[in-house]
């Protein structure tokens, strides 16, 4: 299985700080000037893959604090 794939089988699995500190290490990567047009290509889409998950996280959380915060201060 390819790190792409990986990717997408953990995205329900895989926790916030995990997918930051992968995307973290994909900007690393990235920033290195002996990485190919392809593998920069690839870890580009890996990228926008750990940004869409660490957004969704935030997203839900974000509900969940409203909900919360709706429950224990009833207007």
């Amino acid at each position: 299985m390819n790190e792409m794939s990986e990717i997408s089988g953990r995205k329900e699995r895989i926790s916030f700080e995990d997918a930051l500190r992968e995307l973290e290490e994909v900007v690393a990567k990235l920033s290195r000037e002996d990485v190919s047009l392809e593998d920069s290509v690839r870890l580009y889409e890996e990228g926008l893959k750990l940004s869409g998950i660490c957004s969704e996280i935030l997203e839900k959380a974000t509900q969940k604090i409203t909900e919360l915060e709706k429950r224990t201060n009833p207007s």
